[in-house]
């Protein structure tokens, strides 16, 4: 990693009612990368995330975007300091079309005051125009354009997640959180939001995701961070981390993870 990453967390730890969710945890991730975090059910994935994008307090822990610090700031600071966060459980008005679903995204980044809005004034309409070109840039991006006018409540479950991943780049952050984009969609959906995180990030965008499918992690990540029960038990290259014995026994066992390593071998 980096000596100056884009984000930086240091000693992370949240527990609930004397149960350690999250021990101590420093990580960070670098500038234009793809990093994954993985790890066991349990293993401190979703309360991470969810405190370094403002959704829960830590108990201990501090981190910084950019060299701003974040800590114990809410979601929507979080936003505007330029961190975009989608969820496992898919988010959307469905009686709205897919192009209101993104404009609806980026309102509270547009600095257009609830006045502007009324008075249908310049800066509003101006707002207005560039987050129509914006989503209609982004359906491009995901592969919904032919949606566009459509309600969202048409789309199959792997396309509200595309849809999703579109709201998050409305608004141009700089690192967006991924919470299981893949999760519940088919082999071929999950080639194609591989493609659409691979185009998004070569445009220069920074993603962190976490996602119980190992080898979509392994194919996608330059860098993989591994949680186990709180802690970080490994981190690297998908190589690296996918031949770790300590990552084998997370996932399989101790004696499963055994035999796999002697199989390698």
């Amino acid at each position: 990693m980096t000596a100056d990453p884009l984000l930086a967390v240091r000693g992370l730890t949240k527990t609930y009612y004397g149960l350690t969710a999250v021990d101590d945890l420093t990580f960070a991730v670098a500038a234009g990368t793809i990093v994954g975090l993985i790890g066991p059910n349990g293993s401190g994935k979703s309360t991470t995330i969810d405190c370094i994008s403002g959704f829960q307090r830590p108990d201990v822990g501090r981190w910084f975007l950019r060299g701003t610090e974040l800590t114990g700031r809410p979601a929507h600071a979080h936003a505007r300091a330029g961190v975009a966060r989608t969820f496992q459980t898919v988010r959307a008005y469905e009686t709205l079309t897919l192009l209101d679903n993104l404009r609806l995204a980026v309102q509270e980044h547009d600095g257009v005051t609830w006045w502007q809005s009324l008075a249908r004034s310049v800066s509003w309409r101006d707002a207005e125009a560039e987050a129509t070109a914006r989503a209609h840039e982004l359906l491009g991006v995901v592969g919904l354009t032919n949606y566009a006018g459509a309600p969202a409540e048409i789309l199959s479950y792997g396309q509200r997640k595309l849809l999703t991943i579109a709201a998050s780049m409305m608004a141009r952050p700089a690192l967006v959180v991924l919470d299981e984009p893949v999760a519940g969609v088919n082999p071929t959906m999950i080639r194609r939001v591989e493609e659409v995180i691979r185009r998004v990030n070569a445009e220069g965008v920074t993603l962190l995701i976490v996602e119980h499918n190992v080898d979509f992690i392994m194919r996608l990540c330059g860098h993989v961070i591994v949680l186990d029960a709180g802690k970080k038990l490994a981190e690297g290259e998908p190589a690296e981390v996918r031949g770790d014995p300590r990552v084998l026994a997370a996932y399989l066992g101790r004696g499963r993870a055994s035999r796999e390593a002697a199989r390698r071998d």
